[in-house]
Protein backbone atom coordinates (compact mmCIF):
# COMPACT_ATOMS: atom_id res chain seq x y z
CA UNK A 1 0.00 0.00 0.00
CA UNK A 2 1.67 3.38 -1.16
CA UNK A 3 0.15 6.72 -0.77
CA UNK A 4 1.27 8.95 -4.00
CA UNK A 5 -2.20 10.84 -4.01
CA UNK A 6 -3.50 13.51 -1.80
CA UNK A 7 -6.99 14.79 -1.90
CA UNK A 8 -6.74 18.88 -0.37
CA UNK A 9 -10.22 20.38 0.44
CA UNK A 10 -10.50 24.38 -0.17
CA UNK A 11 -14.66 24.80 -1.06
CA UNK A 12 -15.85 25.37 2.83
CA UNK A 13 -17.58 28.75 3.24
CA UNK A 14 -15.42 29.58 6.05
CA UNK A 15 -12.03 27.61 4.23
CA UNK A 16 -11.92 29.22 1.14
CA UNK A 17 -9.71 32.43 1.81
CA UNK A 18 -7.57 30.99 4.36
CA UNK A 19 -5.28 28.90 2.35
CA UNK A 20 -4.43 32.15 0.23
CA UNK A 21 -2.80 33.95 3.65
CA UNK A 22 0.74 34.64 3.62
CA UNK A 23 2.47 33.13 6.39
CA UNK A 24 6.55 32.97 7.03
CA UNK A 25 7.52 28.98 6.95
CA UNK A 26 9.94 27.70 9.82
CA UNK A 27 12.63 28.00 6.83
CA UNK A 28 12.08 31.89 7.40
CA UNK A 29 10.46 32.68 3.96
CA UNK A 30 7.22 33.38 2.81
CA UNK A 31 4.72 31.12 2.15
CA UNK A 32 1.03 31.04 0.81
CA UNK A 33 -0.90 28.45 3.44
CA UNK A 34 -1.58 26.22 0.66
CA UNK A 35 2.22 26.22 -0.82
CA UNK A 36 2.50 25.21 3.36
CA UNK A 37 -0.29 22.07 2.85
CA UNK A 38 1.22 20.64 -0.05
CA UNK A 39 4.97 21.23 1.43
CA UNK A 40 3.67 18.81 4.19
CA UNK A 41 2.00 16.39 1.22
CA UNK A 42 5.29 16.26 -0.63
CA UNK A 43 7.36 15.25 2.07
CA UNK A 44 4.62 12.47 2.64
CA UNK A 45 5.24 11.21 -0.49
CA UNK A 46 2.42 12.61 -2.39
CA UNK A 47 2.97 13.24 -6.00
CA UNK A 48 -0.11 13.98 -7.71
CA UNK A 49 -2.59 16.07 -5.55
CA UNK A 50 -6.43 17.48 -6.10
CA UNK A 51 -7.69 20.42 -4.95
CA UNK A 52 -11.40 20.38 -4.33
CA UNK A 53 -12.46 23.90 -4.63
CA UNK A 54 -15.20 26.20 -5.08
CA UNK A 55 -16.68 27.63 -8.74
CA UNK A 56 -14.61 30.63 -9.49
CA UNK A 57 -11.70 29.49 -7.23
CA UNK A 58 -9.44 28.13 -9.22
CA UNK A 59 -7.39 31.44 -10.55
CA UNK A 60 -6.70 32.34 -7.28
CA UNK A 61 -5.62 29.23 -5.65
CA UNK A 62 -3.01 28.78 -9.18
CA UNK A 63 -1.40 31.94 -8.17
CA UNK A 64 0.16 30.82 -4.97
CA UNK A 65 0.93 27.09 -5.44
CA UNK A 66 4.84 28.39 -5.51
CA UNK A 67 6.88 25.48 -6.37
CA UNK A 68 3.95 22.55 -6.77
CA UNK A 69 2.02 23.93 -9.66
CA UNK A 70 2.88 21.08 -11.71
CA UNK A 71 1.40 18.18 -9.40
CA UNK A 72 -2.07 20.40 -9.02
CA UNK A 73 -5.25 19.22 -10.24
CA UNK A 74 -8.25 20.91 -10.08
CA UNK A 75 -11.95 19.91 -9.18
CA UNK A 76 -15.04 22.16 -8.17
CA UNK A 77 -17.63 21.66 -5.81
CA UNK A 78 -20.47 23.30 -7.98
CA UNK A 79 -22.29 23.45 -4.69
CA UNK A 80 -22.16 23.93 -1.53
CA UNK A 81 -23.87 20.73 -0.03
CA UNK A 82 -20.80 19.53 2.38
CA UNK A 83 -17.84 18.28 3.48
CA UNK A 84 -18.54 14.83 1.88
CA UNK A 85 -19.77 15.83 -0.74
CA UNK A 86 -15.93 17.94 -1.17
CA UNK A 87 -14.53 15.06 -0.87
CA UNK A 88 -16.52 13.14 -3.44
CA UNK A 89 -15.93 15.75 -6.12
CA UNK A 90 -12.25 14.11 -6.49
CA UNK A 91 -13.63 10.61 -6.87
CA UNK A 92 -12.12 10.46 -10.47
CA UNK A 93 -8.56 12.08 -9.20
CA UNK A 94 -8.56 9.36 -6.83
CA UNK A 95 -9.75 6.04 -8.63
CA UNK A 96 -9.60 2.90 -7.16
CA UNK A 97 -6.14 4.29 -4.39
CA UNK A 98 -5.71 5.30 -1.28
CA UNK A 99 -5.03 8.42 -0.66
CA UNK A 100 -4.40 11.05 2.01
CA UNK A 101 -6.44 14.15 2.65
CA UNK A 102 -6.25 17.08 4.38
CA UNK A 103 -8.49 19.61 5.40
CA UNK A 104 -7.57 23.84 3.69
CA UNK A 105 -8.07 25.44 6.64
CA UNK A 106 -5.53 23.43 9.43
CA UNK A 107 -1.61 23.90 9.43
CA UNK A 108 0.05 21.31 11.11
CA UNK A 109 3.15 21.27 13.09
CA UNK A 110 5.87 19.00 14.01
CA UNK A 111 9.40 19.23 14.98
CA UNK A 112 10.30 16.16 14.10
CA UNK A 113 11.84 15.43 10.90
CA UNK A 114 9.21 14.75 8.30
CA UNK A 115 5.96 16.51 9.45
CA UNK A 116 2.69 15.22 10.89
CA UNK A 117 1.56 13.75 6.85
CA UNK A 118 4.66 11.66 6.72
CA UNK A 119 3.79 10.00 10.41
CA UNK A 120 0.45 9.14 9.23
CA UNK A 121 1.25 7.95 6.28
CA UNK A 122 3.87 5.78 7.76
CA UNK A 123 1.40 4.05 9.83
CA UNK A 124 -0.71 3.64 7.31
CA UNK A 125 1.44 2.30 4.86
CA UNK A 126 2.82 -0.19 7.61
CA UNK A 127 -0.84 -1.23 8.73
CA UNK A 128 -2.26 -1.64 4.81
CA UNK A 129 -5.90 0.15 5.79
CA UNK A 130 -7.07 3.85 6.11
CA UNK A 131 -6.07 5.31 9.42
CA UNK A 132 -7.08 8.73 10.91
CA UNK A 133 -4.57 11.20 12.82
CA UNK A 134 -6.43 11.82 15.79
CA UNK A 135 -5.67 13.80 19.13
CA UNK A 136 -6.81 13.66 22.66
CA UNK A 137 -8.97 16.41 22.97
CA UNK A 138 -10.93 18.39 26.27
CA UNK A 139 -14.61 17.59 26.03
CA UNK A 140 -15.23 21.52 25.75
CA UNK A 141 -13.45 21.36 22.37
CA UNK A 142 -16.10 18.93 21.33
CA UNK A 143 -17.85 21.20 19.14
CA UNK A 144 -15.46 21.57 16.97
CA UNK A 145 -13.98 18.01 15.85
CA UNK A 146 -15.48 15.16 14.39
CA UNK A 147 -14.25 12.35 17.23
CA UNK A 148 -13.83 8.42 17.16
CA UNK A 149 -14.53 5.50 19.82
CA UNK A 150 -12.58 1.91 19.73
CA UNK A 151 -9.91 0.07 21.76
CA UNK A 152 -6.31 0.58 21.60
CA UNK A 153 -4.32 -2.11 19.18
CA UNK A 154 -2.08 -4.29 22.04
CA UNK A 155 1.46 -3.54 21.62
CA UNK A 156 1.43 -0.57 19.44
CA UNK A 157 1.27 2.46 21.51
CA UNK A 158 -0.78 5.20 19.84
CA UNK A 159 -2.63 2.85 17.69
CA UNK A 160 -7.10 2.67 18.17
CA UNK A 161 -8.82 0.53 16.21
CA UNK A 162 -11.83 2.41 15.13
CA UNK A 163 -15.57 1.29 16.25
CA UNK A 164 -17.58 4.40 16.41
CA UNK A 165 -17.33 7.77 14.69
CA UNK A 166 -19.49 10.98 15.41
CA UNK A 167 -19.42 14.50 14.37
CA UNK A 168 -19.08 17.39 16.64
CA UNK A 169 -20.37 15.25 19.28
CA UNK A 170 -22.10 16.79 23.02
CA UNK A 171 -20.20 15.62 26.50
CA UNK A 172 -23.25 13.42 26.85
CA UNK A 173 -22.93 11.70 23.64
CA UNK A 174 -19.41 11.17 23.57
CA UNK A 175 -19.22 9.80 27.60
CA UNK A 176 -22.12 7.41 26.08
CA UNK A 177 -20.46 5.98 22.90
CA UNK A 178 -16.84 6.89 22.79
CA UNK A 179 -15.03 6.38 25.46
CA UNK A 180 -11.47 4.71 24.93
CA UNK A 181 -9.76 3.11 27.46
CA UNK A 182 -6.67 4.63 28.85
CA UNK A 183 -7.52 8.55 28.20
CA UNK A 184 -7.40 10.95 30.38
CA UNK A 185 -10.75 11.75 32.01
CA UNK A 186 -13.15 14.18 29.80
CA UNK A 187 -10.75 13.71 26.94
CA UNK A 188 -11.92 12.16 23.33
CA UNK A 189 -9.93 11.05 20.48
CA UNK A 190 -10.68 13.79 18.30
CA UNK A 191 -9.56 14.29 14.51
CA UNK A 192 -6.64 16.21 13.21
CA UNK A 193 -8.12 17.15 10.26
CA UNK A 194 -5.73 14.66 8.35
CA UNK A 195 -6.58 11.25 6.77
CA UNK A 196 -5.17 8.00 4.81
CA UNK A 197 -8.41 6.85 3.49
CA UNK A 198 -9.14 3.82 0.75
CA UNK A 199 -11.51 4.22 -2.77
CA UNK A 200 -14.12 2.72 -0.18
CA UNK A 201 -15.11 5.63 1.22
CA UNK A 202 -15.41 7.28 -2.32
CA UNK A 203 -18.19 4.17 -2.82
CA UNK A 204 -19.74 4.56 0.58
CA UNK A 205 -19.60 8.78 -0.14
CA UNK A 206 -21.53 7.74 -3.50
CA UNK A 207 -24.27 6.14 -1.99
CA UNK A 208 -24.92 8.39 0.75
CA UNK A 209 -25.53 11.15 -1.85
CA UNK A 210 -27.67 9.00 -4.40
CA UNK A 211 -30.05 8.16 -1.10
CA UNK A 212 -30.08 12.29 -0.16
CA UNK A 213 -28.92 14.24 -2.92
CA UNK A 214 -29.92 17.33 -1.55
CA UNK A 215 -28.86 16.74 2.10
CA UNK A 216 -25.45 18.33 3.37
CA UNK A 217 -22.77 14.92 3.01
CA UNK A 218 -21.34 14.45 6.23
CA UNK A 219 -17.44 12.77 6.06
CA UNK A 220 -18.14 11.12 9.52
CA UNK A 221 -21.11 9.21 8.54
CA UNK A 222 -19.01 7.33 5.60
CA UNK A 223 -16.17 6.87 7.96
CA UNK A 224 -18.68 5.21 10.34
CA UNK A 225 -19.25 2.97 7.63
CA UNK A 226 -15.97 2.52 6.20
CA UNK A 227 -15.40 1.37 9.81
CA UNK A 228 -18.15 -1.24 9.42
CA UNK A 229 -16.97 -2.74 5.58
CA UNK A 230 -12.75 -2.73 6.70
CA UNK A 231 -9.83 -2.14 9.33
CA UNK A 232 -9.43 1.24 9.99
CA UNK A 233 -7.45 2.67 12.57
CA UNK A 234 -6.74 5.98 14.24
CA UNK A 235 -3.23 6.96 15.10
CA UNK A 236 -2.62 9.70 17.85
CA UNK A 237 -0.05 12.07 16.41
CA UNK A 238 3.23 14.07 17.98
CA UNK A 239 2.37 17.34 16.41
CA UNK A 240 -0.30 20.10 16.38
CA UNK A 241 -3.14 21.08 14.61
CA UNK A 242 -3.79 25.00 14.10
CA UNK A 243 -7.44 25.56 12.93
CA UNK A 244 -6.72 28.87 10.99
CA UNK A 245 -10.38 29.55 10.94
CA UNK A 246 -10.36 30.03 14.95
CA UNK A 247 -10.02 33.34 16.49
CA UNK A 248 -6.82 34.14 16.66
CA UNK A 249 -6.05 31.12 14.13
CA UNK A 250 -3.77 32.44 12.25
CA UNK A 251 -1.62 34.27 14.82
CA UNK A 252 -1.10 31.05 16.66
CA UNK A 253 -0.44 29.12 13.55
CA UNK A 254 2.30 31.72 12.55
CA UNK A 255 3.80 31.79 16.10
CA UNK A 256 3.99 27.85 16.23
CA UNK A 257 5.94 28.04 12.98
CA UNK A 258 8.37 30.19 14.00
CA UNK A 259 9.00 28.30 16.99
CA UNK A 260 9.60 25.10 15.24
CA UNK A 261 11.97 27.46 13.08
CA UNK A 262 15.05 28.80 12.34
CA UNK A 263 14.09 32.63 13.78
CA UNK A 264 12.78 30.64 16.86
CA UNK A 265 15.50 32.97 19.15
CA UNK A 266 14.63 35.78 16.88
CA UNK A 267 10.81 35.61 17.45
CA UNK A 268 11.62 34.93 21.39
CA UNK A 269 13.65 38.03 21.78
CA UNK A 270 11.56 40.47 19.73
CA UNK A 271 8.05 38.62 21.90
CA UNK A 272 10.56 39.65 25.33
CA UNK A 273 10.53 43.09 23.98
CA UNK A 274 6.86 43.89 23.24
CA UNK A 275 6.21 42.24 26.49
CA UNK A 276 8.30 44.18 28.45
CA UNK A 277 7.58 47.32 26.55
CA UNK A 278 3.69 46.28 27.44
CA UNK A 279 4.59 45.91 31.18
CA UNK A 280 6.24 49.03 31.24
CA UNK A 281 3.37 51.07 29.51
CA UNK A 282 1.24 49.81 32.45
CA UNK A 283 3.52 50.59 35.19
CA UNK A 284 3.80 54.05 33.89
CA UNK A 285 -0.40 54.40 33.42
CA UNK A 286 -0.62 52.91 37.11
CA UNK A 287 2.11 55.81 38.68
CA UNK A 288 0.32 58.80 36.81
CA UNK A 289 -2.86 57.13 38.66
CA UNK A 290 -1.55 57.95 41.59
Amino acid sequence: MKIRKCVVTVAGPRQRRLPLQTLVSGGGAPRSVLALLLDEACRAGAEEVCLVVSPGDREPYSQVLDDHRGRVHFREQNEPLGYGHAVFQAREFVGGDPFLHMVGDHLYVNRRAGGCASALVSVAEREECAVSAVQPTREGLLGRFGAVGGQPVAGKAGIYRIDTVLEKPTPTEAEQKIVVPGLRAGHYLCFFGMHVLTAGVMEILGDLLRHHPRSSASLSAALAGLAERERYLACELPGRRFDLGARYGLFIAQFALAMSGKDREEVLSQLFEVLALDESGAAAEAEARR
